[in-house]
Formats: C-alpha cells, structure tokens, sequence
C-alpha cells in the first residue's frame, strides 16, 4: 500500500513580468513599427505627451512653401494679363500642383474600348474581359466563367482587346500572348507560328533541332528567333503597380575622413514626455476622507489615475530610450568589428557572429539578435539591414590561413563576372578564387552566384546576344 506523504521541494523558476515584456517587444520593433506602437501609448495613456515630434511639418511650414510655390508662378507669369489669362494662369498652378498616379492597365484598354466604334452589346462583354486581366494581361479567369451563358460574341470581343494596345493582353499565358502578337505582326518572317510550338528550342537558341523538328531552315529559324525577341511575353506588365518598398534606417553612420560616427534616426519618431498636469495632480496631497466625504474619495481616485498613467508613461520613456542605448551600442561594436567594410566597401566584409557582439556588450545572443532583427542601417556603401553585418567565415588557403566572410566572398564573385572579358564557367571562377586565397568548390560557386541572381555563362552568353540584337536594332 502506498503512502502519500507531503514534501517541500525548492525550485528556481524565471518569471516575465509585463514590464520586461514591453521592454523586449520594443527592442523588436523597427522605426516604422516603433511610430505606431507610440501612437497606440499616447492614445491609450493620457499622462504621455510629445515633446517634438521632427518628421510632421507644422502649417506655419507649409504655409510658408505655399507662398514661396505662389511668388515663384507671379514672377514667372505676366502681371499685364487680367481676366480669362489670370483665370488660365490659377488652373495651371492647380493642373502642376495636382497629385496624379500612373494609369492601370484596365483604364488604358477601357479608355480605346470607348473610342471604339462599337455597339453597346459587344461594349459590355468587352468590358467584362478587360476587368478580368490580371497584370500581366492574362485571365485571371477563364472567360466562359464570367457570363450566365457564354455570349455568342465572345470571341469577337476576345479578338477586339487582343488588338488593343499593348498588343497580346486578353489571352491564356504568355505563350498564347506571343502567337497573337506574332499573328498581327504585318511583316512576320514564315513560319513564325510553327516555331512557336518549340519555344524551348528557341529560348536556347538550338537553330539545327529546330530545322529537323519543323522542316524550316536554320537561317528562317534564327530570323525567327530575332523577331521573337522582340514581343513582350507579359503584355501587362508596363501597367502594373510598382511594388517598391520603403526602407527607413533606424542608424545613419557618417564618415568624415577617417573617423566614423554614429547617428540615431531620431526624426523617425517623436520626443516624448510627462504631462505636467498628471505630474502635478499625482504629487497631490488630499483631504482625509470621513464618512460621507465624496469630495475627498474623488480626489483620492483622481490621484491614483494619475499616479498610474505617470508612472506607466515614465516607464514606457524609460523602456524606450533604453531601446535606443541599445541600438547604438550594437551599431557601435558592428563598426568596430566590421571597420574595413565602412572604408573600403562590401568586398572587405568580416565574418562575424551574433556571440561576437554579445560578448564585446556583455549581453545575452538574443538581446543582440532582437535589436538587429528588421532594423537597418545607413552607410557610404547603401542602406543594409543589420543582419546583413552577420556572416559566417570561409577559411582562406596559404601560409596566413586568413578567413573571408560568405558575403564578401559572393561579392569577389560578382566583381569576378561583372568584369570578365571572356564568358567565365563556375569551374574558372573556382580557379581564380583560389589565386586569390580562397578555397571554394565549383558547386559552392553555383550557389553563390544563384544567390546573386547571375546567370551561368550559358545564360549570360544568351542575355549578351539579345543586348547585341537590341543595340543593332536601335542603331
């Protein structure tokens, strides 16, 4: 029969309290992410105020560009002219000042639909095809599925837009795309279509296995293929959205001669501070309450409210500014480390490692990876997240053994093929890291060139000759 029995066991266990929790979120955050969470404070927290914030212009400012655009188009303008001229002159400023954004594919293709001398039935269904493309000017679905019943002009209207500028929208992918534009090309070379079901044998220029598959000569073949080269196979794409992102860096470095220094984006976001009133009203001191004493049990409310939110707003300052020590601190021992990189360029990139800063600050690995996660920092050489400062050594061969980090190695290599004077195989360029010291299999050279998004030889021999085509076409 077992007994049970009590027992005292003493245990250490590591506890997060809120504060230290909101302490390391707000070293994960970049500028961007950080703007908003301090916004969210100051709307959730009425005893935080901003003290200046740089990166809002006041209407003072932009009154004063006002009136500096406004003297400008009165001294460029003709003060003799009244009335209707005057008139003119304040809708140009409008039209100049005016916002604009770039055409959609949709508004191009619909504005030539209207111009189109067309009855309103084909209109519609011409309509219905166009807001179905994609950016590409593909279908994004197939058209049959966009009507109750397939309209018995359909492929009237598919023909209709496949003719709109720019040619070849309104079509399956973009192997359909080319034979449209193939087929209204008016002076296209024999046999264009035929060649067309080989587009992987074009695409490699292999002219012979192209003339015995189809029965066209070599000769046709590459005309052909020149011709080709000269289609777009994404029609759409002239019209599509720019997907640019916006980098702003949380660290400038400025080098002036031989010294290096560190700034803090502070413009990003704003400077803040306690609002005097709720400092005030929590240093209070009230009445002592007696029974029935409303007026002292309100004050006494009043001052624990304003004690919170100050001591919440002093600790959130308190949490951010400690943020920012960090940052700095690990910007500082990036610069330290990585010195040739800020003087010479990204070629002389060190190997460096995340326990290499956190044992130079004294702090744990995953401090110095939640301050340098998402955050970016400003150089001579671009802007480069601070990641990108972390690189795994690759051991060097001779007598010094010196070691390359990864990345300044990938950057010899695109120096190596941005500069060869003949077409250079992963295998040469193997060869000539090794003159240079560093011992890299032709494999690892394949993948590093990948990751550079440079093509093999073979890829860029093709890409040389289309640029000789384009050259001689425009001359």
């Amino acid at each position: 029969m077992q007994i049970q029995r009590q027992s005292v066991i003493q245990e250490q266990r590591q506890k997060m309290n809120p504060q230290l929790y909101q302490s390391i979120k707000l070293m994960e955050l970049p500028v961007v992410d950080l703007r908003e969470r301090i916004e969210q404070e100051l709307e959730q927290n009425p005893a935080l105020e901003i003290l200046e914030d740089k990166s809002v212009i006041t209407l003072d400012e932009t009154d004063a560009n006002s009136k500096e655009e406004d003297e400008y188009f009165e001294s460029t303008s003709d003060p003799g002219r009244q009335g209707s001229e005057q008139a003119a002159d304040e809708h140009r400023k409008f039209i100049e000042g005016a916002l604009t954004r770039p055409e959609t594919l949709q508004e191009h293709l619909l504005w030539q639909l209207q111009l189109e001398p067309v009855d309103d039935e084909l209109r519609v269904i011409a309509g219905t095809l166009i807001q179905n493309l994609d950016d590409d000017g593909f279908h994004k679905e197939k058209p049959e599925t966009l009507f109750k019943s397939i309209p018995p002009r359909l492929e009237e209207a598919i023909t209709l837009v496949r003719g709109f500028e720019p040619v070849g929208t309104c079509t399956a992918d973009y192997h359909e795309s080319l034979r449209v534009q193939a087929a209204l090309l008016p002076d296209a070379p024999e046999g264009i279509e035929t060649a067309l079901d080989n587009l992987d044998l074009l695409e490699k220029e292999k002219f012979s296995d192209i003339a015995k598959k189809t029965g066209i000569d070599e000769e046709q073949a590459r005309l052909i293929c020149e011709c080709i080269k000269k289609l777009f196979p994404f029609p759409g794409r002239a019209f599509a959205p720019s997907d640019v992102r916006y980098v702003i860096p949380d660290i400038k470095v400025i080098r002036d001669n031989d010294e290096l220094t560190i700034n803090l984006n502070d413009e990003a976001f704003p400077v803040l501070g306690v609002n005097p009133f709720f400092e005030e009203l929590s240093e209070s001191k009230t009445d002592s309450p007696s029974t029935g004493n409303k007026t002292a049990s309100g004050q006494t409310a009043a001052r624990d409210f304003a004690r919170d939110n100050v001591r919440e707003a002093r600790l959130f300052i308190h949490q951010l500014n400690r943020r920012n020590k960090t940052l700095i601190r690990v910007a500082a021992a990036i610069l330290q480390f990585q010195h040739s990189f800020f003087f010479k360029g990204p070629k002389y990139l060190a190997p460096l490692t995340l326990g290499d800063i956190a044992k130079e600050l004294d702090v744990h690995e995953t401090t110095v990876s939640r301050t340098a996660n998402g955050k970016y920092m400003q150089t001579e050489w671009g802007i480069f997240e601070i990641r990108y400062f972390f690189t795994n050594s690759i051991s060097g061969t001779g007598s010094n053994r010196s070691e390359f980090s990864k990345k300044s190695v990938k950057e010899i290599i695109r120096e190596i093929i941005e500069a060869e004077n003949r077409l250079l195989s992963d295998q040469d360029i193997s060869a000539l890291l090794k003159q240079k010291g560093i011992e890299l299999a032709r494999r690892t050279v394949a993948k590093y060139r990948k990751e550079l998004d440079m093509g093999s030889s073979y890829t860029r021999k093709i890409q040389e000759k289309k640029q000789e085509g384009q050259n001689e076409h425009r001359n």
